[in-house]
């Protein structure tokens, strides 16, 4: 499954989450207030940004919510 980090106040992350719940895309959601996630966003991207999908099935890593959106529209068509 996909995980997308999230910060729950960020336009950027909330527009990922709007398309994905919008489109019935599966996915688990970490914030990054929790300290381990945000330990975790660090480890798997090397850099504080979010948001951010990790797609471990396919080994995508994306920031920008205009990537995400265009690779899931990709991936799911």
């Amino acid at each position: 499954m996909q995980e997308l980090y999230i910060l729950d106040t960020c336009p950027h992350s909330r527009r990922v989450m709007k398309y994905f719940d919008e489109h019935n895309i599966k996915y688990e959601k970490h914030s990054i207030e929790d300290p381990k996630n945000l330990e975790m966003l660090v480890k798997l991207g090397k850099k504080q940004q979010v948001p951010f999908l990790y797609d471990a099935e396919n080994d995508v890593k994306l920031y920008e919510s205009d990537d995400i959106i265009e690779y899931e529209e990709k991936l799911f068509r």
